[in-house]
């Protein structure tokens, strides 16, 4: 239990801190799809940050702010080329992800779709505007513009406030990292408090070929993480938030939706040693999935349980790309 207090303090901000901001919804003041169920879910974003800062602050004191910084990911890593890399690839990768998931849930039969008449968007209009100012089909072009290309860049603050805590600081630690795990007492590499060890190495700056690739303990690593992300969200998915037929069972559904797509972004953060190709996927699958689905039939609207990346069909679309990413391009455990 104590060589993990870190990793309980850890857990311990950030669950308790999402639930109390989430106090409004549980007593009625926030309802799902109201603007202060939206603001809420913005601010419970930022929980897992406030977790990296108390380890840091009570675990790490030894550690200055610029090689935590480099330990959690948020420089570009030892190869900016890389990082710059897959931030474009993470930024035009998962728009594209969206609509091939949306594409195969019309081609096997779970969602019917409305691309000529956009009967289910027109619905959408119509529930919050009086008078729509532009031709539905411009204006969802214009919005799937603004999803693909400018609201990653405003998602990705409330991004980096989940990322900077479960692919920055708890996924290299839950693999032993030695750059965001604290040394037992006694035991060389200990730091004292308000010192730096010397002869240390940058926490953070591995060169490539200094880890190894062992699956025994990456891919428990991305599961355990996954799972622990899922439940996170649960002040919000037991609301039914993400998949509203399903009720409180929008809980358990959506951590198996947290397991595979955050075994994508452990992918781009190991590989890159930074966290920001996993702000901008996140940021990202945050813009766009909500909107495709709008491509629906009003008549018979998409399950999204079923249809999209965020439904079955997707999980199986993005299981697929994951394994082949870690197949062909295997991500080294620090040591």
């Amino acid at each position: 239990m104590r060589r993990h207090a870190d990793v309980w303090l850890f857990l311990l901000v950030a669950f308790a801190a999402s639930w109390l901001i989430a106090l409004p919804v549980w007593l009625g003041a926030a309802p799902l799809g109201a603007a202060a169920f939206q603001i809420l879910g913005i601010l419970i974003m930022f929980t897992p940050s406030l977790g990296v800062l108390a380890v840091w602050l009570t675990r790490r004191r030894g550690t200055t702010a610029r090689r935590w910084a480099r330990a959690t990911g948020l420089t570009f890593g030892p190869r900016r080329g890389r990082t710059v890399a897959l931030l474009a690839a993470a930024l035009l990768g998962v728009p594209l992800l969206v609509a091939v998931a949306l594409l195969v849930s019309a081609a096997v039969g779970v969602v019917r779709l409305d691309v000529a008449g956009l009967s289910l968007y027109r619905a959408q209009l119509a529930a919050v505007l009086d008078q729509v100012p532009l031709d539905p089909k411009v204006l969802y072009v214009v919005q799937v513009v603004q999803a693909v290309l400018l609201a990653p860049i405003l998602n990705a603050i409330p991004a980096l406030g989940e990322e900077w805590g479960w692919r920055g600081w708890l996924l290299p630690r839950l693999l032993g990292d030695p750059a965001v795990s604290p040394p037992a007492a006694g035991e060389p590499g200990t730091v004292e408090p308000g010192a730096v060890e010397p002869g240390a190495v940058e926490p953070g700056a591995v060169e490539p070929g200094t880890g190894e690739w062992r699956p025994a303990r990456v891919w428990p690593a991305l599961v355990l993480s996954g799972v622990i992300w899922g439940l996170w969200h649960a002040p919000l998915t037991l609301k039914g938030y993400n998949y509203p037929a399903l009720g409180a069972w929008a809980a358990v559904l959506f951590v198996g939706f947290c397991v595979i797509f955050g075994a994508l972004l452990g992918w781009v953060r190991l590989r890159s040693r930074s966290v920001w190709p996993a702000v901008a996927a996140h940021a990202s699958v945050n813009a766009t999935t909500g909107l495709a689905l709008l491509l629906g039939d009003a008549a018979d609207p998409p399950n999204p349980a079923l249809a999209g990346i965020s439904g079955i069909v997707g999980w199986v679309l993005l299981a697929a790309v994951v394994l082949v990413v870690y197949r062909l391009r295997p991500v080294a455990v620090p040591r």
